[in-house]
């Protein structure tokens, strides 16, 4: 009996645990990434594709 208790409270933690993170996941508030952890700043993909179109103009030979 006190094993079948004690499945139980573990896998009540890990449910939360993962309800936890899931609410993390689609609540989060910044523009990272949707990890909610705050390690990476925001993407910006306009920038990005910038940058690789000037990189891309000074490979091309001029004609």
């Amino acid at each position: 009996m006190i094993q079948q208790i004690i499945i139980l409270i573990l896998f009540i933690i890990a449910a939360a645990y993962l309800v936890r993170l899931l609410y993390r996941t689609f609540s989060s508030k910044a523009d990272g990434c949707a990890k909610g952890c705050g390690a990476c700043g925001g993407i910006d993909f306009k920038k990005i594709e910038q940058e690789m179109e000037k990189r891309k103009q000074a490979t091309l030979p001029n004609i």
